[in-house]
């Protein structure tokens, strides 16, 4: 049982110290600024038009159910109230954990694994080279950074979509539409929602950097590798956005 368990045991100790060494080393992000430029731009570009595509169908999926539900019980004026609320609390989070974790993650760790393969990683080290603050600490800025630009892009999305979407198609008042938006949604759901975004895309560029730097075997584990990011970064993820969720309503409602 315990030989079992050596494995399993020694990949969450190494992420751990991974997560330790990034942390420490995260000041050097001022004289990798061209590495942080760089990988910002190459995760929004894997990323932007897959949030925008999946973005829509989740706008117009939450704001049909809610103005349903509204006209039954007579409150359709409230549907603005309904559709920040969703946007700006679940669906924005929710969207961008989805295309962090299933396009720039994915990105990063086909990116290191094939340099690890290639014994790149292990010359930086003979080098004198920290791959953590060389490779990691950029990539796992960048991921937050457009995770939380990603947040943004979705929530806009959410409301402007949700307006036309019911304003033309289920006949909702416009100005009632917008009167609403503030109603149950404020400053601090905004907050909640970035915080919910900027952990959301460190954890996913910590999974991917992680298992690309400690890939072993050839191109097929660089694959198998890209496969366990997204899984690994779900379950991170869903987790992580259940307890900030529960802490959150906790710290609002007080």
């Amino acid at each position: 049982m315990a030989r079992v368990l050596d494995a399993p045991l020694k990949g969450i100790g190494e992420f751990f110290a991974m997560t330790l060494d990034t942390f420490v080393s995260f000041p050097s992000i001022v004289r990798q600024g061209r590495e942080f430029i760089e990988q910002s731009w190459f995760i929004a570009r894997v990323s932007t038009m897959a949030t925008v595509l999946v973005a829509i169908p989740f706008t117009v999926l939450v704001s049909f159910t809610l103005n349903i539900l509204l006209r039954e019980i007579g409150a359709a004026d409230l549907s603005g109230a309904g559709a920040a609320l969703g946007a700006v609390t679940q669906v924005g989070p929710m969207v961008t954990v989805l295309i962090v974790a299933g396009a720039g993650a994915t990105a990063i760790c086909a990116d290191l694994g094939a340099r690890t393969i290639r014994e790149e990683i292990d010359a930086m080290e003979v080098l004198g080279i920290d791959p953590v603050k060389r490779l990691v600490v950029p990539r796992v800025a960048a991921s937050t950074f457009v995770a939380l630009l990603l947040n943004g892009l979705v929530c806009t999305i959410g409301i402007l979509g949700g307006f036309l979407f019911s304003v033309l198609l289920q006949g909702v008042n416009p100005g009632a539409f917008v009167n609403g938006i503030t109603l149950l949604t404020g400053l601090g759901e905004l907050i909640l929602a970035q915080i919910k975004a900027g952990v959301f895309g460190m954890l996913a560029g910590l999974v991917a950097c992680y298992k690309g730097l400690y890939v072993r075997g050839g191109p097929k584990e660089v694959g198998s590798a890209v496969n366990e990011t997204v899984v690994f970064a779900f379950m991170c993820l869903f987790v992580v956005n259940t307890v900030i969720t529960a802490v959150g309503v906790k710290v609002l409602g007080a």
